[in-house]
């Protein structure tokens, strides 16, 4: 869908979240005096360190800064909006000031529906009370009355699996138990939005499962508006039908969840065709490795394109420069692919092993790309040595080799647009249909 039509589509849907012009400013340093006598104190002190003549500068003091600078967004009723930004870029000070707990320096917010709030584990229990309490304690917090609570309560139960321990005072839950039961009792609460600040993270991976399938059901049926934030890409990419990336207080991007992805792991930097492997390649152990060992990769050349891009059936080929001090028999390269979120994908066997020379050499390597969709992705180079029994003895390894596009490809006789979040990084041969005659 283009942009054009997916506007159109939005305009039909009704609006739950609309955010227009929204700043916030903090001061750093030292904020007030816990005394009128330590304020008196402070103030002369400021005084009489300032120099008349000199400029006028912000000192760590009193300076300003945005965490918020001009934030503008629109949520769909139903929809499941990703938000994604480094440590610091302003994604908690947004759901902070979406939630009521602090107030926008600057701009305008209008919500169109109760809100649900998870930001932090175990926000609203009390430790000596146990989970059974705590769930009319956190209801009555998130907006339950206590009838509400009642009628739900086998299902609260039920959906966090912690009934043996819910007569437990909640101070011996472990992390992971809090934030079962904190999601169980937010999710059953009857609200129109639901935000969550990466407490999926703690819990394990069935429950983040059944998590994410009882939000994906809510947001399908247009029961539930979702707004996710979280480091890890694989719940942003089941979860998350757009995204936005916030950087220094600022979205600078607004739309597919890929795409979002890579702007957030920065993949849309520039791919170099040429690299120089340092230490930032290697691992602290690699390091140590290579420098008590006689082997060391230290360049890559792509060869034969100007650019690491390629079309969905082709192939790479590249050379790298290494150097040996000695004589070194059955050495194999392997290539491991990881998709721009950084989860492994694949590797790639070496169809042979070769004889290292002394010295400043070079090898060259094919890598076929046939089965990999559009999108971008970081090869590892691990270099390793077989010994008479079949066992591996890495000698070296650079993290990333290289990084390289795919790009996409629609043919007349591709019947289906491919969609990576929902299909993957790898397509394997079309499967064979035929028709079954009637008997």
């Amino acid at each position: 869908m283009s942009t054009t039509e997916n506007n159109n589509a939005n305009t039909e849907r009704k609006v739950m979240i609309r955010v227009s012009g929204l700043k916030k400013k903090y001061r750093l340093g030292k904020i007030g005096a816990r005394t009128l006598e330590g304020a008196i104190k402070e103030w002369r002190s400021r005084d009489k360190n300032t120099d008349p003549k000199a400029p006028a500068t912000k000192t760590s003091r009193n300076k300003e800064f945005y965490a918020l600078d001009g934030i503008d967004l629109t949520v769909y009723k139903g929809e499941t909006l990703g938000i994604l930004g480094k440590n610091g870029a302003g994604k908690s000070t947004l759901l902070k000031i979406l939630c009521r707990i602090t107030a926008p320096t600057e701009g305008t917010i209008d919500l169109y529906g109760h809100i649900t709030s998870m930001l932090e584990v175990g926000t609203g229990f009390h430790g000596e009370m146990t989970g059974r309490e705590n769930i009319y304690l956190n209801g009555a917090i998130l907006g339950m009355t206590k009838a509400e609570i009642d009628e739900k309560m086998d299902d609260i139960i039920a959906f966090s699996g912690l009934e043996e321990f819910i007569d437990t005072p909640v101070k011996r839950y472990s992390s992971g138990m809090f934030v079962k039961l904190g999601f169980s009792v937010a999710y059953h609460l009857e609200s129109e939005i639901v935000i969550m600040d990466e407490v999926l993270a703690v819990g394990d991976v069935e429950f983040q499962k059944k998590c994410i399938n009882s939000l994906l059901e809510a947001a399908n049926n247009d029961i539930r508006t979702v707004l996710y934030v979280s480091h890890n890409m694989n719940t942003i990419r089941q979860l998350c039908k757009r995204c936005i990336v916030l950087d220094k207080g600022k979205v600078i991007f607004e739309g597919d969840v890929d795409q979002a992805i890579a702007v957030y792991l920065g993949s849309e930097a520039i791919m170099p065709s040429e690299i120089k492997y340092g230490p930032e390649h290697r691992s602290k152990d690699y390091q140590r490795m290579r420098a008590r060992d006689v082997f060391s990769l230290d360049s890559f050349r792509l060869l034969n394109k100007p650019e690491p891009v390629f079309p969905t059936s082709g192939e790479a080929e590249f050379e790298l420069t290494y150097t040996a001090a000695k004589d070194i028999k059955n050495v194999g390269f392997r290539v491991q692919l990881s998709y721009q979120d950084g989860s492994r994908i694949a590797s790639s066997l070496p169809g042979n092993l070769v004889d290292i020379l002394p010295g400043e050499n070079k090898v060259k390597l094919t890598l076929p790309l046939t089965h990999l969709t559009y999108g971008r992705y970081t090869a590892d180079i691990v270099v390793y040595q077989l010994d008479a029994g079949g066992n591996e003895r890495r000698i070296d390894a650079v993290s990333p080799g290289f990084t390289f596009q795919i790009e996409s490809a629609h043919d007349k006789d591709d019947y289906s647009k491919w969609n990576q979040q929902k299909m993957g990084a790898i397509r394997l041969l079309d499967s064979k249909v035929d028709s079954v005659p009637e008997s």
